[in-house]
């Protein structure tokens, strides 16, 4: 259903997902999934298989968005709490929230001001605050991440934090960026919820339940072991040890874990994996100092030290080592977040800063090459102040690229007397072979 009114507000509403064998006369557990674009069928579309078959509902704000205050944001998802309470069979100590990205950092900060909330499932975005977190507190978190994902030793930071306070939390990571993980994985987590639920007595134990999920994670033990990925083996085992906690018997897995622990190829493979965790945290450390500096004093003659790092990067991606290569993805990733954080930060102030815009514009267009919009962003600011060379240098960068749309170029906002310089149409008409002007100089 994409469309239920909150009953406190007419301006405001959710979608519904319920499962094929929903009925009225048992309770379910509940998923309130975020979208911080207001678009709460698509975020319901991404978990809707992984929902139907572990038998969750799934709630999500067509009204929550990031254009709006955390307290407006909370209020807005109490509102919408109510409302699914009022009209559906909810098990009270099975109410969890979810999202991704964005929505992830907003479900994950839920759990402080909506005290019926017991778990948490962030995908491609670590919690917001450890802080704010307690473990006299019931709840559970699990993070789904993926391998080349910008956020992924944010995530493995906050998991050993969320150990430290022994607040029972996994990680799953599958092989891809940051986007959504397929429905296996989140069904996957759905399951560490139910398994939990048991553990703490909210539902009753599903023995059969237990062992099929035990044996499943055995194997991908296993398969990690084979594949020479001890490290990722270890922390699965460790997961595994907190989940069937009081479960089953885990005498046999404690012993594999420990003599996995004293392996020379997890000592090896461990010490390596630091390595490259330690280089790219530097590297990381490196980009945010030089962009802050960089555009507090629009610094352009530094545009080419950025350009080398993209370079830089871009050989790591080719590197037969599967750690290098993984880290040059990441940290492409992180580059073009952190641009793009700034660019919404410089558009957020009352009184728009358009020379610090224009300077992280151009940076778009070395870190992300193939996003036309940003050269389009640099020809029609540059323009605006009559800087037709600048315009007309990014001009051509555009058409080397492959840009063919003439109407757009044609209809730019700012470009009015650009348009119509001889320069501007001998560019349109080299590249496109056709231009709407032809002005002749005298």
């Amino acid at each position: 259903m994409d469309s239920i009114t909150v009953r406190d507000s007419i301006n405001e509403s959710f979608a519904l997902f319920l499962p094929n064998n929903f009925e009225v006369t048992k309770k379910w557990p509940v998923i309130f999934v975020f979208d911080m674009q207001s678009r709460g069928k698509q975020a319901l579309s991404m978990m809707a298989t992984a929902a139907q078959d572990n038998g969750y509902i799934l709630a999500a704000s067509n009204t929550v968005n990031d254009s709006l205050s955390l307290s407006q944001n909370v209020l807005i998802t109490s509102r919408m709490f109510k409302t699914v309470f009022s009209i559906l069979p909810i098990q009270k100590d099975r109410v969890y929230t979810a999202g991704f990205s964005g929505g992830a950092r907003i479900a994950s900060i839920m759990p402080t001001f909506l005290d019926q909330i017991r778990g948490v499932i962030t995908c491609g975005s670590p919690i917001t605050n450890t802080d704010i977190l307690t473990n006299k507190k019931l709840i559970h978190i699990i993070g789904i991440v993926g391998n080349q994902d910008f956020n992924y030793h944010d995530m493995i930071n906050v998991k050993k934090r969320l150990d430290i306070m022994k607040i029972p939390n996994q990680i799953l990571q599958f092989e891809g960026g940051h986007k959504w993980p397929s429905s296996n994985y989140l069904s996957t987590a759905l399951e560490y919820l139910d398994l939990m639920a048991m553990r703490n007595k909210f539902i009753a134990k599903d023995t059969f339940l237990i062992n099929r999920t035990y044996k499943a994670n055995l194997l991908k033990i296993n398969k990690l072991v084979s594949d020479s990925k001890p490290v990722h083996a270890f922390r699965k085992m460790n997961d595994m040890l907190e989940i069937y906690k009081n479960l089953r018997n885990l005498d046999s897995l404690r012993e594999s874990r420990k003599i996995l622990r004293r392996s020379p190829l997890f000592k090896t493979k461990n010490r390596i994996i630091n390595t490259y965790f330690t280089k790219e945290l530097l590297k990381k450390d490196d980009f945010d100092y030089y962009l802050q500096e960089d555009v507090l004093t629009y610094n352009y003659n530094n545009l080419g030290w950025w350009k080398y790092q993209m370079v830089e990067l871009e050989r790591y991606q080719k590197n037969p080592d599967t750690l290098r290569r993984l880290m040059g993805i990441r940290l492409e990733g992180y580059i073009n977040a952190l641009v793009d954080d700034n660019i919404d930060l410089v558009r957020s102030h009352q009184q728009l800063d358009e020379e610090a815009l224009n300077f992280l514009w151009m940076l778009k267009t070395i870190t992300a090459p193939d996003d036309f919009s940003n050269y389009l962003n640099v020809i029609s600011i540059n323009a605006k102040v009559e800087d037709f060379s600048t315009s007309l240098f990014y001009l051509e960068e555009l058409l080397k690229m492959g840009y063919k749309d003439t109407a757009t170029l044609y209809s730019l906002e700012h470009t009015a007397l650009l348009r119509i310089t001889p320069e501007f149409n001998a560019l349109v008409s080299e590249y496109l072979k056709e231009s709407r002007y032809e002005i002749k100089e005298e």
